[in-house]
């Protein structure tokens, strides 16, 4: 363990491996927590808030989700510099304050001020369980274990809106951020408690704004990894208009109301039991293989998707079956997507996952935000933009792998570094 900087945070020099992906994962799932929680309670928000305009209630998730973005870019950096840990527990506590003071707002324009808050803190949330993972594993191996962080991860939105509801059951919508900054600190006390300080001690970067720019434009610009991060941000922004539409496409236009939440987390459930799925075969198959069929495969259910939406009439239970179908392509592409980006930066991890997370949540989010806010009373728009991303998903692979699809880098028995502890 370094006996620098981090030293003023002590905790164990070892932590199972079970342990490290179950904190990992809930880490994760403070920010799932943070978008999903809200969903049965956006209407009461714009209600209380003065919000006329129905897609404005909305923007509490994409605001939210393109902050996240760009908050995404620091805290890599200064993990790389100062240790996993300490940066990990300041982010922990930023998300607290800032849930607390969404659940004391007076205005909508407050907020969506708030949230900003709430997203700089869930900024480190995103990116440093996947540095903390790089740091023990590489490979199909790390593959495998970001699959079975996304069982566990996935959970939450399979939850969250039935969590929610129950708390609009009994009290108003304030209390789903106070319940937020609830798990927020019992999840920062399991960390100071728990949490070894992952990243060597010959691999921290210095604080250099020459050095910072130099590892983040390496991880932008290295093409076996682009586009790998541009196409799981196409899909990822996709799959986020469909979040920020569901309530009013699901709930409303297909009458689901009250079985909303349910329908909703069924989709989850499937994308967890995809990403499971994807642990137990990743090593046999390689990433890229598993990947690449998925997305092919997630293009041609998307035209059937788009063809299905322009049909008058079309029914709720003709749209989700295809709705959970790519869903669950997204489990079988996501982590592996993810893993394979960030390959080529064993020494600049920290980095590397901020700049990724930086574009994955940026493009994802403005995606999102316009695929939502094109919502028209159907399914069409949606569907259009789920084909549109798995297209131009597929040709960044393309250009990624200069043409050549299903490779195998590494064949079951070939020999990779693992760090088990330091």
């Amino acid at each position: 363990m370094p006996t620098n900087d981090s030293n003023t945070l002590r905790a164990p020099r070892t932590m199972g491996e079970r342990e490290t992906i179950a904190m990992m994962a809930l880490v994760m799932a403070m920010q799932a927590l943070a978008v999903d929680a809200m969903l049965p309670a956006l209407g009461d928000i714009a209600t209380d808030l003065g919000v006329a305009d129905p897609n404005r209630r909305q923007l509490v998730v994409g605001t939210f989700l393109l902050a996240s973005g760009f908050a995404s870019l620091l805290p890599g950096s200064l993990a790389d510099r100062y240790g996993r840990r300490p940066v990990l527990l300041a982010c922990m506590v930023i998300y607290i304050l800032f849930s607390l003071a969404c659940a004391l707002v007076t205005s909508f324009d407050g907020m969506l001020a708030m949230r900003v808050g709430q997203a700089i803190g869930c900024g480190g949330l995103a990116v440093l369980p996947g540095a903390i993972i790089r740091d023990r594993f590489s490979g199909d191996q790390m593959a495998k274990q970001m699959s079975i962080i996304s069982v566990i991860f996935m959970v939450v939105p399979m939850l969250a809106p039935s969590i929610g509801q129950v708390v609009l059951l009994f009290a108003g919508w304030r209390w789903i951020f106070v319940l937020l900054a609830v798990l927020a600190t019992g999840m920062a006390t399991w960390l100071y408690i728990r949490l070894p300080e992952t990243l060597h001690p010959e691999y921290r970067q210095p604080i250099r704004p020459m050095t910072i720019a130099k590892n983040m434009a390496g991880a932008a610009t290295n093409r076996s990894a682009i586009g790998y991060v541009l196409g799981g941000s196409l899909t990822f922004g996709a799959m986020i208009g469909y979040v920020n539409s569901s309530q009013q496409l699901v709930g409303e236009h297909f009458g689901a109301g009250k079985m909303f939440p349910v329908l909703f987390g069924f989709s989850a459930l499937m994308m967890a039991c995809a990403s499971f799925s994807n642990s137990r075969i990743v090593e046999r198959f390689g990433a890229r293989r598993v990947s690449h069929t998925a997305v092919i495969a997630f293009i041609l259910v998307s035209a059937l998707q788009t063809y299905s939406s322009s049909l008058e009439g079309q029914t709720l239970w003709q749209f989700m079956p295809l709705m959970i179908t790519n869903m669950i392509l997204i489990g079988f592409i996501g982590a592996n997507f993810g893993s394979i980006a960030l390959q080529p930066f064993e020494r600049t991890a920290g980095s590397a996952n901020s700049m990724h997370a930086f574009l994955r949540m940026v493009i994802g989010s403005v995606i999102g935000i316009f695929v939502g806010q094109a919502y028209d009373g159907t399914a069409h728009p949606l569907a259009l933009a789920l084909l549109t991303a798995g297209v131009l998903s597929l040709l960044l692979v393309l250009f990624s792998e200069r043409g050549k699809l299903f490779r195998r880098l590494h064949p079951p028995g070939t020999p990779r570094p693992i760090v088990l502890e330091h």
